[in-house]
C-alpha cells in the first residue's frame, strides 16, 4: 500500500513537471514562433535608425512589443541591422521578423516612370518612394551627368524608358542610374544602331523625334510609325515640324513647368521664343521633351514610309490623327478640329 502510494505521489510529480514544462515550452514557442502580427503593413527602418525607432516603427503592427523587443535583443537586433522597407505579414513570428530585419530581406517598391518633361520631375516622383529625398537625388545625378561628359541631369533623358520597374526603399541614385544605363545599353542591339547609321540621324534626334511621336499620340503604338514617317518628310524637306507637343512644352520650360500644361495650342503660344517651338524654328529639337517609351524609338527607326506632310487630329476618333499630303485637306481638318474645341469649350 505504501508503495502504491508513493508510485501515485510520483506520477503526480512527473505529470506536474510535465505539465509545467509543456506550459513554459509553449510560453517559449509563442515568445520566438507564434504570430506577433496584429495587421499587415510595411515599416521604414532608415540607416539612422536605432533600436527604439525601430521598436517604434513596428509597434503598431504586433500585439506584443515586449516580447518582440525580448526576442530582439536576445538576438542582437538592437545592435545589428539592416535599413529598408518591410513587409510585416500576417502569422509571422518574432524570430522571423527579427531575422527579416538582420538580413536586410525588404521588399521592393514599384515606380511607374511616365512621360515627364524633365529628368528632374522624375526624380521628384521616384525620390518619394526611396529613403532619400529629391535634392541628394537630383545632385547625384547631376554628377553622373557631369562625369559622363553631359551639362546635367536633363541630358540623362534619353537613358529613361516609360515603364514600371522595382526598385528597393534603400536604392541610391548610383544604383537607380545603373539600371537604367543597363537596360539602355541592352535596347541598343547591333540591328538597332544600324538603324541608326541608315537613318542619317544623330542618336539625341532620333530621341528627339520619339518624344514627338510619343506625345502626339498619346503613346498609342498604333500611329506611331505613321507620325514618324511624316516628321521625317516634312524634316526631309526642310519643312519646320510644327508640332503642337513642342510649342506646350516650350511655354512650361519658359515658366520652369511650375504651372499645368496648355490645354490649347493658340497663335501666341506660336510665337513662344524656345528652340524647342517647332513652328518658330526648322529642324529637330535639339532634345527630346518628355522620357519615352520604347515604341516610339523603334517606330522613329522603323518609319513608315508614306507621303504624308500634314495630320491633324480627328475629333470623330478621339487619340487618333488624319493624314494627308494635301494643304488644301488639312485646312478643312484643322476647322473641323477648331470647331470641336470651341463646342467642348477647351481653352
Amino acid at each position: 500500500m505504501i508503495m502504491k502510494k508513493g508510485c501515485l505521489v510520483t506520477s503526480i510529480i512527473a505529470a506536474l513537471l510535465l505539465l509545467t514544462g509543456g506550459f513554459f515550452a509553449y510560453r517559449y514557442y509563442q515568445k520566438y514562433f507564434g504570430n506577433n502580427v496584429a495587421k499587415e503593413g510595411y515599416i521604414l527602418i532608415p540607416h539612422t535608425a536605432n533600436f527604439n525607432s525601430i521598436l517604434d516603427s513596428i509597434a503598431p503592427y504586433i500585439k506584443n512589443k515586449e516580447q518582440f523587443s525580448e526576442v530582439a535583443r536576445s538576438k542582437s537586433l538592437d545592435r545589428f541591422f539592416n535599413a529598408g522597407r518591410y513587409h510585416i505579414k500576417s502569422g509571422t513570428g518574432n524570430t522571423d521578423l527579427v531575422n527579416m530585419i538582420k538580413a536586410g530581406n525588404q521588399t521592393e517598391n514599384t515606380f511607374r516612370i511616365g512621360d515627364f518633361y524633365t529628368v528632374y520631375q522624375m526624380l521628384g516622383k521616384v525620390s518619394k518612394k526611396t529613403e532619400l529625398d529629391s535634392l541628394r537625388f537630383a545632385t547625384d545625378f547631376n554628377k553622373i551627368a557631369t562625369d559622363k561628359g553631359y551639362e546635367n541631369a536633363e541630358d540623362l533623358k534619353k537613358y529613361f524608358f516609360i515603364d514600371s520597374y522595382n526598385f528597393f526603399w534603400t536604392v541610391t541614385p548610383k544604383e537607380f542610374f545603373k539600371k537604367f544605363e543597363n537596360e539602355y545599353n541592352q535596347f541598343w542591339t547591333a540591328e538597332r544602331n544600324q538603324k541608326e547609321q541608315q537613318s542619317g540621324l544623330s542618336r539625341n534626334q532620333i530621341y528627339a523625334l520619339a518624344s514627338l511621336v510619343y506625345k502626339e499620340t498619346g503613346g498609342k503604338p498604333d500611329e506611331m510609325k505613321t507620325v514618324a514617317g511624316l516628321y521625317l518628310n516634312r524634316f526631309k524637306k526642310g519643312m519646320k515640324l510644327q508640332s503642337d507637343p513642342t510649342v506646350i512644352y516650350a511655354v512650361a520650360k519658359a515658366n520652369d513647368f511650375k504651372d499645368a500644361p496648355i490645354r490649347r495650342v493658340l497663335y501666341k503660344h506660336l510665337r513662344e521664343s524656345s528652340p524647342y517651338n517647332t513652328y518658330a524654328n526648322a529642324g529637330i529639337p535639339p532634345g527630346p521633351i518628355c522620357v519615352v517609351d520604347k515604341n516610339a524609338v523603334d517606330a522613329v527607326l522603323n518609319a513608315e514610309h508614306n507621303d504624308y506632310i500634314y495630320m491633324c487630329a480627328d475629333p470623330s476618333r478621339f487619340g487618333f490623327h488624319k493624314f494627308t499630303a494635301s494643304a488644301a485637306e488639312h485646312a478643312i481638318n484643322a476647322k473641323a478640329y477648331q470647331d470641336w474645341l470651341n463646342s467642348k469649350n477647351i481653352k
